[in-house]
């Protein structure tokens, strides 16, 4: 249970507070409702870039890792489709520094071609390195770009292409900076070593007197139904082939969701998962092979991955997937197999409770999710989930017509000299 404080400024933002006696120390995290989702087509990995920009200085503060480090803490930040992140850890005696820090660059962030060149080298840099050379780095470019044909889910946080960050100019980033780094689409939240009353002088001094900025409605192009089985073949420079098999799931807020994630633990979470006991350890037909969803605020996907074993072409080893699905869908699992991915959920979401930084994180999206109650029922919710759920929901998603297949091929070339 996570007991919490919710308050909101008059400029718009959100604040939620966690007093936790047990700790020293202090985390200080904010959330901003922007992510890939909301950028051009033709302008992608802006809300990336930003995440490098707003630690190049502000008008007031040029290095942002300095005065956090003297205070004895730490922060970073993180991007994915749906939100962008930043968080602070520290002692609670020293909160104040996180507070002048996240402040100021909500409201001064520094914009000078310098800053600009340096942040979009390193951004241009580490997609070259993590998606063009690095082995299978840019599968989520071919599986993203195969899966939805017009939602933004379209296109990897990265963005599409380098050229769209090599050519951002002041002006973009700083249209992209005004309409999204404001009170209105940030949500503030602390957990740790605090008092109420302190935090709201604190929020009232620091973050009171920033413009509250305009929240902008956000128009996304709704993927439709996917009506029949989509696939490609790339070829790669890899040791040994890939598969992988996506499902269009409903979106982080529908009901189903927690039946989705038992549903995705049933076929391959662990090593009494049914395709690990099956396709791995019995019939040796994979090297490895998961499933996970993606979790995503809009309707995202159920995604089957592994690499067939030496012999097994991608054809053999996609088969012997939908036969295992067919398996799971003819029948009503035992109420033991789901009580136990129930009993590791709830662990896990006991485990993630466990840091400070973990509540200030959580909180902030059960914010964003609109129900931050709902950050104390979930465990509640996935015990609710049936063994005729599971059935229901396997018939509904793992179907050929939901399905986009990529089979991702090791050149022979490559292959042989392995």
């Amino acid at each position: 249970m996570i007991d919490f404080t919710r308050f909101e400024l008059e400029n718009g933002l959100r604040v939620l507070v966690h007093q936790d006696d047990s700790t020293p120390m202090v985390a200080v995290n904010v959330i901003y409702d922007v992510g890939s989702r909301d950028e051009s087509p033709d302008k992608t990995g802006f809300a990336h870039l930003f995440e490098h920009l707003m630690f190049s200085g502000s008008e007031n503060i040029e290095d942002y890792d300095e005065p956090i480090q003297l205070a004895g803490g730490d922060s970073n930040a993180f991007t994915n489709s749906d939100i962008t992140n930043f968080y602070n850890v520290l002692p609670a005696e020293n909160i104040e520094t996180a507070f002048w820090l996240e402040s100021d660059r909500m409201l001064n962030l520094a914009f000078n071609e310098k800053g600009l060149e340096v942040q979009r080298k390193v951004v241009v840099e580490e997609f070259k390195e993590t998606c063009l050379n690095r082995p299978y780095g840019d599968v989520w470019h071919h599986l993203a770009d195969l899966s939805f044909q017009v939602h933004p889910y379209n296109w990897p946080t990265i963005g599409k292409l380098p050229q769209h960050i090599e050519e951002a100019t002041m002006e973009d980033v700083r249209n992209f900076y005004n309409q999204y780094y404001n009170p209105t689409n940030a949500i503030l939240t602390i957990a740790g070593k605090v008092e109420i009353n302190h935090i709201k002088a604190l929020c009232k001094k620091w973050f009171a007197p920033i413009p509250s900025g305009k929240r902008q409605p956000r128009l996304l192009h709704q993927e439709p139904i996917q009506t029949q089985i989509r696939r490609k073949v790339h070829q790669a420079n890899v040791e040994v082939d890939a598969l992988y098999m996506t499902f269009h799931i409903p979106a982080r807020n529908h009901p189903d969701y927690y039946g989705i994630d038992l549903l995705s633990d049933v076929l391959c979470n662990g090593r009494s998962s049914r395709l690990y006991q099956r396709l791995f350890k019995e019939k040796q037909l994979f090297t490895s092979i998961d499933c996970y969803i993606t979790g995503s605020i809009d309707p995202g996907l159920l995604i089957i991955e592994g690499n067939p074993a030496d012999g097994i072409s991608l054809v053999q080893a996609e088969n012997a997937i939908w036969k295992e699905i067919q398996i799971l869908k003819n029948e009503i699992i035992a109420e033991e197999e789901l009580h136990k991915y129930k009993n590791k959920i709830e662990s896990n979401l006991i485990f993630s409770e466990a840091s400070i930084i973990n509540k200030a994180m959580n909180l902030g999206f059960f914010e964003l999710l609109g129900d931050v109650n709902r950050i104390n029922e979930e465990v509640d919710l996935y015990e609710k989930i049936k063994v005729k759920d599971i059935h229901r929901l396997a018939n509904d998603i793992l179907q050929e017509n939901n399905c986009s297949v990529l089979y991702y091929q090791a050149k022979k070339e490559v292959a042989k000299s392995v």
